[in-house]
């Protein structure tokens, strides 16, 4: 599977229990939503009531680089859709929660985030949410195992665990993984409805695990009469895909249910070079069933209960490797591996609304339970078992105009159970947060927090992030600086490998993260045009690395490393008609060891994205992206040595064609040339697919 992110460490912890603070999400007032939202909005831990009779922010609207430079689909595609989306020019055009944790147009947001919707997430027909953080700006992907493999994000050059990841709230980080990461080859997107990338330190508000970034996702929520809709989809490598929601509300309940079903039986992954004589190739195979809900329910004008639970169960068959002590070499297995999986994530929650809505108090308990299970022909059978439970609460109240504040407080107990070891630990944390606009088109957010964890004490962090709107010149200023911290998982202090000469350390300290970004975003051509760019700094210190003593030839963890990111995010985006949308992305990254002056594993210096999506006619929705990743040094699969991988360019392209309102059929073909790649190093990129299906609903 994959190596460490950051050095070559070679020991096998494998199950990793971590004491994560997700701070909590929150919900801006009623006052302060958006008109274009009549609906009840779902965004993470709590449903958003924005009535149709809302009174106006303070700040009228501005006239920034509109949220809808961040998608690729075509705003428009007959004469009365234009019309409407050159109204909503004027006005705020999509918002944001990770940012501030309150609902927030994109144009008044001075850090750095990307919205990707369902929109876009069906328009270029991306079935797992690995493929759709591929065009992010800022993020690098590296997926082992083909589809369904092991996938590590990277944000701004920082650590894959350094990414905290929320499922409607719920902090959904893998118990069962040494590191506490969460493998988003695992979450399918049948039933999302946006994912928010926050890039930067953000533990002011979110808490442990935040140096790098935060990744926001929602499930999508029941508005109106029921909807029932499905998909079945088939394709090369074996894929057999199948989706099914039912979806609806009432006066005062809405709800949303989901089944999906994602299959790929022979996919390549292993380079043939590398296996020795007599040795097969093994293709991988996954198998993904998930099962969610949502349910929200009105009890009076101001008292609401919201439900959310998601159910994963998964597959994977791969070919892992052996380590050789005969020449210090791994090899590939010449039998199958395989890896079973199974992620509950629950909330429930309460929220109380006095006042008309202008303060908003939510109460709420998360429980987040993976139990996984790796059988391997030569290791034999290993299992993780990993419980989180929360409690929070947080309030959000209008004050005075132009000022909101939030402040919250939560507790989480959590359980790493492995063989002859449970081991179990305590985080508390509390903070505030104030969201002000002094004058009108500057908006200043700030938040600190402090924590306190049972077994390594006390971490306080905070962020501020300006930003300000030049109405004539159509021109935003942001910028932003935070602090972050991860704390060391269960696994790193408590579990041994004595078999393997491994030992845990029970003194290491969390790591901890500084941070900056500035940068600009310009509209121009009355809007249709944006362009922009981002500059970034990150210090990372006290990096958890791998140690090897050379007289006893074990080895452990410590808080020995130090890492320094830098880079520059530029976008540009146009709507050469209202039938056809084009979008560039560079992001430019250094990220190196700060005591060697090496560069950092798996970090490509040069990523590009040229995306593109068309309507030729109102039936008819075309989309394409060419995705250019640049040379990564990483470590050769089987001798562990430095080697560089090559830089590739993936071309993918879509069509949709809506037959009538109740059925439509879609084709991909995804790396249309067939490039040959490895990403990581001894694993191969999938080849080229073509898929179809049929999407009907009522």
């Amino acid at each position: 599977m994959l190596l460490s992110d950051l050095h070559r460490s070679r020991h096998a912890t494998s199950i990793a229990r971590a004491i994560v603070i997700l701070s909590i999400s929150l919900v801006d007032p009623a006052h302060a939503q958006l008109a274009t939202s009549p609906q009840p909005v779902t965004i993470p831990e709590v449903t958003v009531t924005a009535p149709a009779d809302t009174a106006a922010s303070r700040s009228r609207p501005v006239k920034a680089p509109a949220a809808a430079q961040q998608s690729t689909t075509p705003r428009a595609s007959s004469p009365a859709a234009a019309a409407q989306a050159e109204r909503a020019q004027a006005e705020p055009s999509a918002v944001s929660v990770a940012p501030t944790g309150t609902l927030r147009p994109v144009e008044q947001i001075g850090s750095a985030v990307t919205v990707v919707t369902a929109q876009e997430i069906d328009a270029q027909q991306r079935r797992s949410a690995t493929d759709v953080l591929k065009s992010v700006p800022g993020v690098n992907v590296v997926q082992s195992g083909g589809v369904g493999g092991v996938s590590s994000v990277f944000i701004r050059g920082a650590n894959s665990n350094h990414s905290k990841v929320l499922i409607d709230g719920i902090d959904v980080s893998d118990p069962s993984s040494a590191n506490r990461t969460f493998n988003f080859g695992q979450l399918t997107t049948f039933d999302l409805d946006r994912i928010e990338v926050l890039r930067g330190p953000q533990s002011g508000l979110y808490g442990a695990d935040a140096l790098g970034g935060v990744i926001v996702v929602y499930t999508k929520k029941g508005e109106g009469p029921l909807k029932v809709e499905g998909l079945v989809e088939g394709g090369s490598f074996g894929t057999f895909n199948q989706a099914l929601s039912a979806s609806g509300s009432t006066d005062r309940i809405n709800y949303a249910f989901n089944v999906s079903h994602l299959r790929a039986d022979t996919v390549r992954v292993t380079p043939s070079d590398i296996l020795l004589p007599g040795t097969p190739r093994l293709t991988s195979n996954t198998d993904n069933l998930t099962y969610s809900g949502k349910v929200g329910i009105d009890i009076t004008r101001e008292l609401t209960f919201n439900f959310v639970g998601r159910y994963t169960q998964s597959a994977l068959g791969f070919q892992g490797d052996s380590f050789s002590f005969i020449d210090f070499t791994n090899r590939p297995d010449p039998v199958k591996s395989r890896q079973n999986t199974e992620q509950l994530y629950t909330r429930s929650e309460a929220v109380w609304s006095p006042f008309g809505g202008r303060i908003r108090n939510t109460f709420g308990f998360n429980t987040t339970d993976v139990l996984t299970n790796d059988v391997s022909p030569t290791a034999g059978v290993s299992f993780g078992d990993g419980h989180r439970v929360k409690y929070d609460w947080r309030t959000v109240a209008d004050v005075a105009p132009g000022v909101v504040m939030s402040v919250g407080a939560d507790y989480q107990n959590e359980t790493l159970i492995v063989p002859a070891l449970a081991v179990r630990e305590a985080n508390s944390g509390v903070y505030v947060q104030a969201q002000v606009e002094p004058v009108r088109n500057l908006f200043l957010v700030g938040n600190v927090r402090h924590d306190d964890n049972e077994s390594f004490g006390i971490s306080n962090t905070w962020r501020f992030a300006p930003a300000y709107v030049f109405d004539s010149l159509g021109l935003k200023l942001k910028g932003s600086a935070g602090t972050a911290f991860k704390a060391p998982s269960l696994s790193q202090r408590f579990q041994d490998f004595a078999d393997f000469g491994f030992f845990a350390n029970r003194n290491l300290k969390p790591e901890e993260s500084t941070g900056y970004d500035i940068g600009f975003e310009q509209a121009v051509f009355s809007n249709r045009a944006q362009f922009g760019a981002t500059w970034f700094y990150n210090d990372i210190t006290n990096l958890i690395q791998g140690t090897f003593d050379p007289v006893t030839f074990n080895s452990s963890v410590d808080n020995i490393g130090k890492a320094r990111t830098t880079g520059v995010e530029v976008f540009a985006s146009a709507d050469v008609t209202d039938d056809l949308r084009l979008r560039a992305d560079y992001t430019y990254t250094e990220a190196f060891d700060a005591e060697t002056g090496k560069d950092l594993l798996r970090r490509p210096r040069h990523k590009t994205t040229l995306a593109a999506g068309w309507k030729p006619t109102p039936p008819l929705l075309l989309t394409g992206s060419i995705n250019y990743i640049g040379p990564t040094l990483d470590v050769d699969r089987v001798t562990f040595a430095d080697t560089t991988t090559p830089g590739f360019v993936l071309v993918n392209v879509a069509a949709d064609y809506a037959i009538d309102p109740h059925a439509s059929v879609f084709g991909r073909i995804d790396n249309l040339f067939d490039r040959r790649y490895q990403n990581p190093s001894g694993f191969e990129g999938t080849g080229i697919g073509a898929f179809v299906g049929v999407k009907l609903r009522n």
